[in-house]
């Protein structure tokens, strides 16, 4: 099987260069010269407390002001380009259970792309369960059709093995069509995870690739030489609904813990910082963290970034 790097992946590999070249700060800025974006940014909700079917409209209001507040979508996708939105559909789980992303805020990211100019937007996960009944029972399959995005169902048969270069990883079955677009947006929900304290950004990239158990002989490094190959450049964190234990399946509604609560970056170890947080643990506490800040990959305090918050109601 040929070994394909990450570059000859690429569509447009001159063009993804130079974005790539620029750093964290995608060329496609909202904002004016000379003026300065943020590095992440949170939104929580500051209303009164929503039920639960009311929770849509929660999920539309914070990720539109997490993404507004970061520059728009527009900075970081132009027009033509092609998005995969990426988020946790790992698990045979329906939305209140926590165990998958909001589908709400993944019909949001949709819509901001293509009202940024995306000319396809598609959607999938590597699923642990059965693809067909964590695409329906989680809502994000009916959320992303509507949305217009094309939603994918993994082929095992297409991975094609690619040189990851890693300290600890050097050759992975990664999947072509999602590495092959413009833009990937890892957009997980927080939940717990009984190996790696939480699943976040970071691990969110497992689902672009095939063989995960040679992970498990060591997460974090594994994870953190996915994520520098990865090269990722917009993460949305959600924070909405959150599982707090028994991760990373979830099912016991005494687990979730609701935190109205999205936060969208560049840094994907800020963001991760952040989401363990949430959970209750100290970053320095958590294996992927540590591994990606050592590794250069961002900032393992993310009060240090230019960070922005801001109240949603």
């Amino acid at each position: 099987m040929t070994h394909q790097t990450r570059r000859d992946f690429l569509r447009h590999s001159a063009a993804a260069a130079g974005a790539f070249a620029l750093g964290p700060l995608a060329a496609h800025s909202a904002f004016g010269a000379g003026a300065t974006p943020p590095d992440m940014s949170i939104a929580r909700w500051s209303g009164d407390p929503q039920p639960e079917e009311a929770l849509g409209t929660v999920a539309t209001k914070l990720a539109e002001q997490a993404l507004e507040t970061l520059g728009g979508m527009g900075r970081f996708v132009g027009k033509g380009d092609v998005v995969w939105v990426k988020p946790n559909i790992g698990w045979d789980r329906s939305a209140e259970q926590a165990a998958n992303t909001n589908p709400d805020l993944v019909r949001t990211l949709i819509r901001l792309c293509y009202d940024a100019g995306a000319k396809k937007v598609k959607v999938g996960d590597y699923p642990c369960n059965e693809a067909k009944k964590t695409y329906a029972n989680s809502g994000i399959a009916e959320a992303a059709k509507e949305a217009g995005a094309d939603v994918v169902y993994i082929d095992e048969n297409r991975f094609r093995d690619a040189d990851i270069g890693g300290d600890r990883i050097k050759t992975l079955p990664v999947y072509p069509e999602i590495v092959e677009c413009d833009l990937v947006i890892s957009a997980p929900i927080v939940k717990h995870h009984g190996m790696t304290k939480v699943s976040l950004c970071m691990k969110n990239y497992m689902g672009v690739i095939g063989n995960r158990r040679v992970f498990h002989q060591d997460l974090p490094a594994c994870i953190r030489d996915l994520t520098a190959y990865m090269k990722p450049r917009l993460s949305v964190l959600d924070g909405i609904r959150t599982l707090t234990a028994h991760g990373p399946t979830g099912g016991n509604l005494a687990d979730v813990k609701r935190m109205d609560t999205v936060a969208a970056g560049v840094d994907i170890v800020a963001l991760d910082a952040f989401g363990s947080e949430l959970l209750g643990n100290r970053p320095e506490d958590v294996g992927t963290v540590v591994a990606g800040h050592k590794a250069g990959l961002g900032e393992i305090d993310y009060r240090k970034l230019a960070l922005e918050e801001v109240a949603v109601s």
